[in-house]
């Protein structure tokens, strides 16, 4: 990093003197003025300085080669030169209609997606955000486990190939890969630290297919302990019967079996209305910041209705995501290609 600092006290070059010689002249009379007038005795050089203001330079200093060093390390740990998604809170909605549904909705669409995940046992559809310009996108790792072949479908109607990059299942993400996709508008992911109980939340994601569904509500809970089910057979046949990911809570099994593998992450609850297809979709707050990922809800089909009563079922506004920060923590993992 260049100093910026400049330094005043540089000392002029000596100048010539301009006084006139005298030639000639009465005798006796005084003898004429040298030709140059005598250099001035030479300046003590300057002595660094002491005290607080070397300190404040210093400090100065030192903050600007923090500063270097803080992009440094942020494309050392997102992997990614600048195209990774913000690590704090900022506004992505514009001023004239943050903390609206409209805003959020506007600003926000733009970076979910649709998948659809072929499998040998059938075909799933679910949701996901991009995070890099280029086509990095996170979901559940239920949306696409087990999947032979997974096509993204983004907000302006285009279609992709995507690659399974990472998964894992102990926490139920996973990141995919668009293929030859460029200028993708990158989510900004939030800090679900700060998130409380009854802030406004906005869901967007494709519930039934329905692309690009955006639905609203506030944080009902926090750190709620759900466990999912990893096993990625048992998910494909759960969203091809029209039930959401089977999960439990507080001893109870809701929208089917867990089974005996089976994984517990602390999740945010909201009362959002989410659907089958919503998981791997975006929990939003009011800035325009993922603060989460959709990834269970409660539909009462999981009771003892069948039939076509247990499909016309649906959200009852217990929804649960997996709070950004555990994304982020996990974004490592998954772009060295982890599949557990």
């Amino acid at each position: 990093m260049t100093d910026t600092f400049r330094h005043s006290g540089e000392y002029p070059q000596q100048q010539q003197s301009s006084a006139p010689v005298h030639h000639g002249g009465t005798q006796g009379a005084y003898p004429p003025p040298p030709a140059f007038a005598p250099e001035a005795p030479p300046k003590p050089p300057r002595r660094r300085a002491k005290g607080p203001l070397a300190l404040l330079a210093a400090v100065a200093i030192a903050a600007a080669a923090v500063g270097g060093g803080t992009a440094y390390a942020f494309q050392e740990l997102t992997g990614k030169d600048g195209t990774s998604t913000s690590a704090t809170n900022t506004n992505v909605v514009p001023t004239s209609q943050k903390g609206t549904v409209s805003g959020v909705a506007q600003a926000v669409s733009p970076s979910i997606v649709e998948i659809s995940a072929k499998s040998d046992s059938g075909e799933a559809t679910g949701s996901g955000v991009i995070i890099t310009d280029d086509g990095e996108i996170v979901t559940n790792n239920h949306v696409i486990s087990g999947a032979t072949s997974v096509k993204v479908t983004t907000n302006d109607g285009k279609s992709y190939d995507a690659k399974v990059v990472g998964t894992d299942s102990k926490k139920d993400l996973a990141l995919i890969k668009l293929q030859d996709a460029s200028g993708l508008k990158a989510a900004s992911l939030g800090n679900s630290d700060n998130v409380k109980i009854g802030d406004n939340v906005v869901a967007i994601g494709s519930p039934e297919g329905l692309t690009g569904t955006v639905t609203s509500g506030i944080i009902s809970a926090l750190d709620r302990d759900v466990t999912v089910s990893t096993d990625e057979d048992q998910g494909q046949q759960q969203q091809q019967q029209g039930g959401g990911w089977p999960f439990e809570y507080g001893g109870e099994q809701f929208n089917g079996d867990t089974g005996s593998s089976k994984t517990t992450y602390k999740a945010l609850q909201t009362d959002a209305s989410l659907n089958p297809g919503n998981s791997g979709g975006a929990l939003i707050d009011m800035n325009g910041n993922i603060i989460g990922i959709n990834s269970a809800m409660y539909s009462p089909s999981s009771s003892s209705q069948s039939g076509a009563q247990a499909s016309s079922s649906g959200s009852v506004g217990l929804g649960f995501a997996i709070p950004i920060n555990t994304v982020k923590a996990d974004l490592d993992t998954l772009r060295a290609g982890s599949t557990d």
